[in-house]
């Protein structure tokens, strides 16, 4: 019966790692596409690709986070293989309930964060307030405001030096070179969202095993959770959402292949960077910041702010409207248990 449900729960993290990449998809592919360097199909295949490449060479420093940097890894296993259980679960259903509602809508908002609150709202009512590890979540509440103004900075510079570099070339030149260029950049945010979004889910498949059916061995990242989490992404990826990509890609500003080109590499670089410090931030967040410097520097009214304005709103909500529904799933999960059991 454990095994059973420990199998059950393991699908539907990585029914959460589809959706995830199913949902930011429009991350990887928005600006590819508004600039019609690649077709909406030719683009989540690219995006696809470098999804699943990210599993030889991102690490698994995010993954760490996830299984032991929110929830007291040793405090929930304590509280038992049910507990475990039933805190995993709640806490992906209420992820992917909101991740659902959010591309429903075609607001871009934060798998990441999504699922840090649905495991924040479905730890209270088994561990309270000592179950959660203040220190990582202000760390992830941190980098709600920081990486979208790192984004914002990287994807600003890079679109004043690139257009500096080429303001003596014609239009027509400074577009081929970029065309060109935007596959890399294209190919470089898609490597980093690989990074970061595919490892939040070995986390939370190492917290299921190690705390339930293989109590007896230390908390580690398993070859196969890191090829089979970078699988699932990279499949939502190639079916990903095209309501996002229209917010992303048409609605916040208008880019063409050289804005394009700084606003993935900017927010890439920065994903990156702070996938290998063990940060699990929004790539959502990081590249609308990144599109939103470069549309600035075109002056003030490029950047459509009304609809900033409702992304912006989507961040505030994601962290307690997940933990919201993670606590809503783990009372009905409590229920169905009791009458069972």
């Amino acid at each position: 019966m454990l095994l059973t449900a420990v199998v059950l729960i393991v699908a539907v993290a990585l029914v959460f790692d589809f959706i995830n990449g199913f949902h930011d998809a429009a991350n990887s592919i928005a600006t590819v596409v508004s600039t019609r360097v690649l077709s909406p199909n030719l683009a989540v295949a690219w995006a696809a690709f470098f999804n699943f490449i990210a599993a030889f060479g991102g690490g698994v420093q995010v993954a760490n986070t996830m299984g032991k940097g929110i929830i007291d890894f040793d405090m929930l296993r304590a509280a038992g293989s049910e507990a475990v259980l039933l805190v995993i679960f709640s806490s992906l259903m209420g992820a992917i309930a909101w991740n659902l509602l959010t591309w429903w809508w075609g607001l871009p908002s934060s798998s990441s964060h999504a699922l840090a609150g649905g495991m924040i709202g479905a730890t209270l009512p088994v561990l309270g307030m000592r179950g959660l590890v203040g220190t990582g979540i202000a760390k992830i509440a941190a980098f709600i405001v920081l990486s979208p103004l790192i984004g914002m900075i990287l994807g600003t510079a890079l679109m004043v030096v690139s257009t500096w570099t080429v303001h003596k070339q014609t239009p027509l030149k400074v577009d081929t070179w970029f065309r060109r260029l935007q596959l890399v950049s294209s190919g470089i945010f898609s490597y980093s969202h690989g990074t970061n979004d595919a490892q939040k889910v070995m986390g939370i498949i190492a917290v299921v095993l190690f705390g339930t059916i293989w109590k007896d061995r230390p908390f580690h990242i398993d070859w196969w959770m890191i090829i089979s989490c970078h699988a699932a992404i990279s499949l939502g990826t190639f079916f990903g959402g095209w309501r996002i990509v229209k917010t992303m890609g048409h609605s916040l500003t208008k880019l063409a292949p050289i804005g394009g080109f700084a606003a993935e590499t900017g927010g890439g670089v920065t994903i990156i960077a702070l996938a290998k410090l063990g940060i699990p931030v929004s790539t959502t967040h990081t590249i609308t910041g990144a599109i939103t410097g470069v549309g600035s520097t075109k002056g003030w009214r490029a950047v459509k702010w009304g609809t900033a304005g409702r992304i912006i709103w989507a961040w505030v909500f994601t962290i307690p409207a997940s933990a919201l529904m993670a606590v809503l799933v783990y009372g009905l999960s409590r229920l169905v248990v009791m009458a069972v059991g």
